[in-house]
């Protein structure tokens, strides 16, 4: 493996804009392992090795466009891209070539990162999983479902990615692979342009192979500066131990794990002090009277799931196909599964909001990254 794949994300930018290291030769190294490993691991659904070469020259050729210039980055193919297919995991949108980038897609490319490609999906973020390989260990799942992002950081395909999250999408293949997963509060990352599947749930979260750089994407394409720099505390971390009310239905080797480690660092504690990881035992949640809004989402989400199962046809659609139109009621079954609240006129109104935010933000940061260009060329004409 290329000693540039080893380089973090952050000193792989450094290096870029100090005029170290070339982003052409890290996206060669990048490509190389996909080359390599993608047979096996199968993290990515869609790839362009020749337009991700000739982007990473247009860096190269140019100024630094901003704190990510130059860097490699994946993006789930949940998430829109106008100059690549974007599929939802789904063969009901095969070749489906959204109109304009999703809104943290292009804060990303106004930062100067270069999309590889498409990572695999779970179909619509749902249950149907994809092709995608545990890189430690292909015979396991990576877990979803943002599978491939995970899949792809963990293997050196891409030092970062964009994952999306309603439930556990970007922490659970995250720790299934081995790598960071930051699943931010939501609306930090904006979502416009994302395949939604529960509104007020629906979060976008970035993967990286260690905790600054996962901070340093998300603070980013966020504009949240105090991220970007984020020194991990060496103060060992606390956790709560949560028994939730699904406890009962866990796997009982995953019950006695959990109860041996919180019993094992009890332990250290009392013996020695040498605490790595402190537990606090929560509650017992106990459900007495069930929500009826969750039992209206359940019932509506095995409609919906029931829905795809049966939707197995293959359709043959333009590069430039509009959504299928029996899919328009899928789409508004999708919508009111979990967000039975939101219009989807709403929904449109709140999406195209954000999305105007992202593209005056990524206005900013080209005038910002013009000006201190101005600013360098007066300095040597002056010298």
């Amino acid at each position: 493996m290329s000693d540039l794949l080893s380089l973090s994300a952050r000193e792989a930018a450094r290096e870029i804009a100090a005029g170290r290291l070339r982003a052409e030769a890290l996206m060669t190294a990048c490509l190389e392992r996909i080359a390599a490993r993608e047979p096996e691991i199968g993290a990515w659904q869609y790839l362009d090795p020749e337009a991700a070469l000739e982007a990473a020259r247009r860096c190269d050729a140019s100024a630094p466009s901003g704190p990510l210039h130059g860097i490699p980055i994946a993006v789930k193919d949940l998430i829109d891209t106008a100059d690549m297919p974007t599929g939802y995991g789904s063969a009901i949108y095969a070749r489906h070539r959204p109109g304009t980038d999703a809104a943290c897609v292009v804060l990303a490319r106004a930062a100067g990162a270069i999309v590889i490609g498409k990572t695999v999906t779970t179909e619509f973020a749902c249950f149907t999983p994809g092709k995608t390989a545990n890189p430690r260990n292909p015979a396991h799942t990576p877990g979803g479902s943002s599978s491939g992002s995970a899949a792809a950081v963990a293997d050196s395909m891409a030092p970062l990615a964009f994952g999306t999250q309603t439930a556990g999408s970007v922490i659970r293949p995250a720790a299934f692979c081995g790598v960071i997963g930051y699943k931010p509060s939501f609306g930090t990352i904006p979502r416009a342009g994302v395949k939604m599947l529960c509104d007020s749930l629906d979060t976008v979260g970035t993967m990286a192979r260690n905790i600054a750089d996962a901070a340093f994407f998300a603070g980013v394409v966020a504009g949240r500066p105090e991220l970007r720099d984020v020194v991990p505390s060496e103060a060992p971390p606390r956790f709560g131990f949560y028994r939730t009310p699904m406890w009962d239905e866990a796997e009982p080797e995953t019950a006695a794990a959990l109860d041996h480690a919180r019993a094992a660092q009890a332990l250290s504690r009392r013996l020695d002090g040498s605490l790595h990881l402190r537990f606090g035992a929560l509650p017992v949640w106990r459900a007495t009277d069930p929500d009826p809004q969750l039992g209206h989402c359940a019932v509506r989400w095995g409609r919906f799931v029931g829905d795809f199962e049966h939707a197995g046809d293959e359709r043959d659609v333009g590069d430039r196909a509009a959504v299928p139109a029996d899919g328009v009621e899928r789409e508004r079954e999708q919508l009111d599964t979990f967000g039975a609240d939101r219009s989807v006129g709403r929904l449109e109104a709140e999406n195209a909001a954000e999305r105007s935010r992202a593209d005056h933000r990524a206005a900013g940061l080209r005038a910002d990254r013009n000006r201190q260009h101005a600013g360098g060329d007066a300095g040597r004409r002056a010298r």
